[in-house]
């Protein structure tokens, strides 16, 4: 059961080209967005279409398969782990972030 902790699968497609960054430790990370769709009917039966967007980053060798292969509209399914982290941006407010730290990469469509 501990596997089941802080695991998350998703399928979407991209919302934008990978960012990929060349780190001074060697380290390569690839940056990106995908989108999700789910849809309901409300209470008048109407169809309500929802998107929700979730930032990806990858590492290593899963960061080389983004770079090579994958761009903008893209459908692709991904697991990974939620890792939140905070920084201060150039105006000096504190900021937080929740990433999906993807592990596991499956290009779909065509």
């Amino acid at each position: 059961m501990n596997m089941l902790r802080n695991r998350v699968q998703l399928i979407g497609n991209l919302g934008n080209d990978p960012e990929i960054i060349q780190l001074e430790s060697g380290k390569k990370l690839a940056k990106f967005s995908i989108a999700t769709n789910d849809s309901y009917k409300n209470a008048q039966g109407e169809t309500v279409k929802n998107t929700e967007w979730h930032t990806v980053i990858a590492w290593g060798k899963t960061a080389d398969i983004v770079e090579k292969y994958l761009v903008k509209g893209n459908e692709v399914a991904i697991e990974g782990k939620l890792t939140s982290r905070s920084y201060e941006g150039k105006d000096g407010i504190k900021r937080y972030v929740t990433e999906i730290n993807c592990n596991e990469l499956l290009m779909l469509g065509k």
